[in-house]
């Protein structure tokens, strides 16, 4: 920056400058430092407007590098939701599998057991019948002796 170099200068004045004896005062051409002082003048205000500009550049990168992490922070939430909801649908999904499973064997026992039951009073009945019909065929044979 020019302003720093022009700075620079002045020091190198004051240094380099005829010093009063006896004091800590030293003897200056005040025309070299106005002209100096209006140099710096004339350029501190462009070096000001860059400095704001940067200043400016660089708040506007740090918000919009916060409004990013804001929005991933967010996106992420709601991905953890999506899967904390999916977790639970399928938590319930087998939930409903098991119970849909524990029914169909019941339902497949109780069959299985009326099916039996059924059989059992058919064989029965035939036993019976079976039976009435043998004692028919003794008590037949019987007479025939």
């Amino acid at each position: 920056m020019e302003i720093f170099t022009l700075l620079e200068n002045l020091e190198e004045i004051l240094e380099s400058s005829s010093k009063v004896p006896f004091s800590t005062k030293v003897m200056v051409d005040a025309d070299e430092l106005r002209e100096i002082i209006e140099e710096i003048r004339l350029k501190l205000p462009d070096e000001l407007k860059q400095a704001k500009w940067v200043k400016e550049e660089r708040q506007r990168i740090i918000s919009d590098a916060e409004f990013e992490a804001q929005k991933a922070l967010k996106d992420a939430e709601a991905k953890i939701i999506n899967l904390v909801d999916e977790h639970e649908i399928t938590k319930k999904a087998l939930a409903q599998k098991e119970e849909i499973i524990e029914n169909a064997n019941r339902v497949s026992k109780e069959i299985s057991e009326g099916t039996r039951n059924y059989a059992d009073n058919i064989l029965e009945k035939v036993e019976n019948m079976l039976r009435e019909t043998m004692d028919v065929v003794h008590s037949n044979r019987r007479e025939l002796k």
